[in-house]
Formats: structure tokens, C-alpha cells, sequence
């Protein structure tokens, strides 16, 4: 497992370092990576990490494969009632057979499509090498260092943009709120071992990285990012803290259930507020504010998608034909318009399924697990973190912060079933 690991650690390194440096080759190298992990993962697991990966996943194995089917049905040739339009325009003018894909762009699909097969095999990755809870503190460490530095170059950025020019906005916003989560967590992991008689001097250590890391984060995330940014990452807070309150008091199951669903009905309320506060389509309503023609354009590009969408990774392609100069860019304002543009209503729905089912199996995971708590804890805040930040911000379409939320992802289901030691 030590090569599985080390392509592990590349991996999320890399993507994210060269992504914030603006280098291109973050995601080709990130992904590469990710087969490699997969590969020695594969050749060196035993029975054992199997039947870990089996009880880790069982909450819905199913997903792991159905996401890149789908994307790949995108790219199958199908009969023209149910391709896009494009193709159907494309066959009056020039004939052929009677087929096209559902992508409006093949290449961009196919990106798409190899970008969630590596976010796969490195969650399966993840699941299995950080069953060793040495591991798993390290690779915690490591996420952590990553996004917390995001966070710093975004406060330099504010405070001195000459400090740090070309940062990218919107994938440090997304970073430093999973950042303040997984620092959050190595917090409670430092305070957790100096109960249990650990060094206390290492433990002192350790909260003292946690503490800096999550003050950083929370500068940038609370202090120079948007409202509805910092609500998201509030709520993740919120949940670390639920969780650590069910444990610590010892709660009986139908007390924890009570507050739970208090939480819950607060966080709809907070949600429903949010929404209401602006008008027009559910997914402009959370994006910072944009001119009148951008926001009519996408508009526009919202009420002519289709059920299956325009293909995986297309929102530029499709961009071009609704933005209303030909000098202008249409952007995505958020991940959530960017999967709805792509996957249509389908996508979106099994999108926010999705991050629920993760969501519910992480928080009873973390309920379950004891002292090591914080693993699963902190997974399932970022997922609430993301899944929120998701329609405020378009930072998670960056492969630097898909790739760290599956190793996150991994790294709490893999520790919500693991038994106590190292094995």
C-alpha cells in the first residue's frame, strides 16, 4: 500500500498547488496519479482492505459506477429524438445516419468523464489505504496543510493582491471552507489523544497547527468571501459541533434524534431565507451579483435545458450560443448551474441524492465511531459545505477541489466502519 499512498498524497498535492498556481497540468497530473493509486491499490489490497471497501461503500456502491455511465451514455450515439438538438440540425444540413450523442461536445464530455473516473479511484483509494489510522491522521494533515494555504494566499491576495496576483477566487473560497473543517478536525484529533495519554507536548503541537489553520481559514471564508460562502461553511461548523455535543454528552439515541431534527428544521428555515431573498431560477439565486444581460443569458440557458442535459463538462461550449457578445465569456455562476447545464434535471436531482445519502451515512457514522469521530465528522461537514457552496460559487468544478473532496469523502467513510488499531 505504500505506493497507493504516496500516489494519494501526489496527487492531492499537486492538483491543488499547480491549479492555485495556475499551471495547466494540475488535473493531467492529479489524475495520473490517481490510476497509479488505483493500480498499486489493486495489486497489493488483501481480503481484508476488500472487505473494508465492501463495508465502507455499502451505503451505495452503485453511485460509484452509475456516475461515469452516465456521463458515458452522454457520448453514445443515440437515435436524434433523443440526442441533442444540435445533432439534429446538424443531420437536415449535412444527412448521415440518424443518430447523435446527447453532448453538444465530445471532447469536453470525455475530459469530464476521465476527470470522475479519477475522483472515483481515488476515493476507492482513499477508503482502503487509510484504513491504518496512522494513515489517516497523516493524509488528515495533508488535506489539511493544502487547504489552509489555499486560504492564506486568498488573504494575501486581499490584504496585498501584489503578494499574490493570480489567484483564483473561486477554487480558494471552496478550499479554505473545507480547510477550516479538516482543521477543525485536527483540533479534536489532538484534543482526543492527549485524553487517551498521548505526548502531550505532540498533542500541544499538533492543536497549535489546527488552531493557526482554522483561523486562516476562517479569515478567508468569513471575512473575505460572500455571505451566502460564509453560510455554507457556518453550516458545516454547525454540524461538527452537533455531532461533538451528542457525543460528549452522552446522549441517548432519542434525545440526539430530538436535536437533530431541531438542527435540521433550523438549517431549512436558514436555507428557505436564503433563496427567498432574491428572485428568479433557484440557481441564480445564491451567485454574487452579475449584469442584467449575463443573468438574462443564463436564463435563457436554463429554460431550453432538456431533461439529460447538454452533456458533462459543456457549460462553455453551450455558453456561446447564448452569450449576447461575441467578445463575452459565459461562465458558469456555480456548480450547481454547471450540473444542471450538463446533466440536466436528472444530474441535479442525483447530484443533491447523492450528497444527502453521504451526508446521513457520515453522520451516523461519526455518531458510531467513538474517539476517532472527527474523521467521519469532518467529512460530513465538508459534504454539507460543498453541497451548499455549490450553488453560491463555482469553485467545485475546479478538478483540484473535486479531487481533494473525494479523498475527504474517502478518508470519512473509511474511517466511520474502520475498527479500533492499526492493521
Amino acid at each position: 500500500m505504500s505506493l497507493a499512498y504516496f500516489a494519494l498524497i501526489v496527487s492531492i498535492v499537486s492538483a491543488s498547488a499547480l491549479e492555485i498556481a495556475g499551471a495547466s497540468l494540475g488535473a493531467q497530473l492529479g489524475s495520473i496519479a490517481a490510476a497509479l493509486g488505483l493500480l498499486a491499490a489493486a495489486s497489493s489490497s488483501r481480503k481484508a482492505d476488500y472487505e473494508h471497501y465492501v463495508r465502507a461503500t455499502s451505503w451505495g456502491r452503485w453511485i460509484l459506477v452509475a456516475i461515469p455511465l452516465c456521463i458515458a451514455a452522454q457520448l453514445a450515439p443515440l437515435p436524434l429524438r433523443v440526442a441533442h438538438p444540435i445533432w439534429v440540425s446538424a443531420h437536415e444540413v449535412i444527412g448521415g445516419l440518424s443518430l447523435g450523442p446527447i453532448t453538444v461536445d465530445i471532447g469536453l464530455t470525455v475530459n469530464a468523464l476521465l476527470l470522475a473516473l479519477a475522483a472515483i479511484s481515488l476515493l476507492g483509494v482513499a477508503i482502503v489505504v487509510v484504513r491504518n489510522r496512522g494513515r489517516a491522521e497523516l493524509v488528515l494533515f495533508v488535506l489539511s496543510g493544502v487547504t489552509a494555504i489555499s486560504a492564506l494566499m486568498l488573504d494575501l491576495h486581499r490584504l496585498s493582491p501584489a503578494l499574490a496576483v493570480s489567484v483564483p477566487h473561486d477554487l480558494t473560497t471552496s478550499l479554505a471552507g473545507l480547510g477550516l473543517m479538516l482543521n477543525l478536525a485536527v483540533m479534536q484529533l489532538a484534543a482526543e489523544r492527549a485524553e487517551t495519554h498521548h505526548s502531550i507536548v505532540r498533542s500541544v503541537a499538533i492543536g497549535l497547527c489546527g488552531l493557526v489553520g482554522a483561523l486562516v481559514s476562517a479569515a478567508a471564508i468569513f471575512g473575505l468571501s460572500g455571505t451566502n460562502s460564509a453560510m455554507a461553511a457556518a453550516f458545516g461548523v454547525v454540524l461538527i459541533l452537533l455531532i461533538l455535543v451528542i457525543r460528549r454528552l452522552d446522549l441517548s439515541p432519542l434525545a440526539a434524534s430530538a436535536l437533530s431534527v431541531a438542527a435540521l428544521i433550523g438549517a431549512a428555515i436558514v436555507l428557505t431565507f436564503l433563496f427567498e431573498k432574491n428572485s428568479g431560477p433557484i440557481l441564480l439565486r445564491l451567485v454574487p451579483e452579475m449584469g442584467t444581460e449575463t443573468k438574462a443569458a443564463l436564463e435563457r440557458m436554463l429554460a431550453d435545458t432538456r431533461w439529460f442535459g447538454a452533456g458533462a463538462g459543456t457549460f462553455s461550449a453551450v455558453g456561446r450560443i447564448y452569450q449576447s457578445d461575441a467578445g463575452a465569456v459565459l461562465t458558469a455562476p456555480s456548480a450547481a448551474t454547471s450540473v444542471f447545464a450538463g446533466m440536466g434535471w436528472v444530474g441535479l436531482v442525483a447530484m443533491i441524492a447523492v450528497s444527502l445519502l453521504a451526508l446521513v451515512r457520515l453522520f451516523v457514522g461519526a455518531l458510531q465511531r467513538g474517539r476517532d469521530s472527527f474523521f467521519p465528522a469532518a467529512a460530513a461537514a465538508c459534504v454539507l459545505f460543498a453541497l451548499v457552496q455549490s450553488f453560491a460559487g463555482p469553485g467545485l468544478l475546479h478538478p483540484a477541489a473535486i479531487l481533494c473532496l473525494s479523498v475527504i469523502l474517502g478518508l470519512g467513510l473509511s474511517q466511520s466502519v474502520s475498527q479500533s488499531g492499526s492493521r
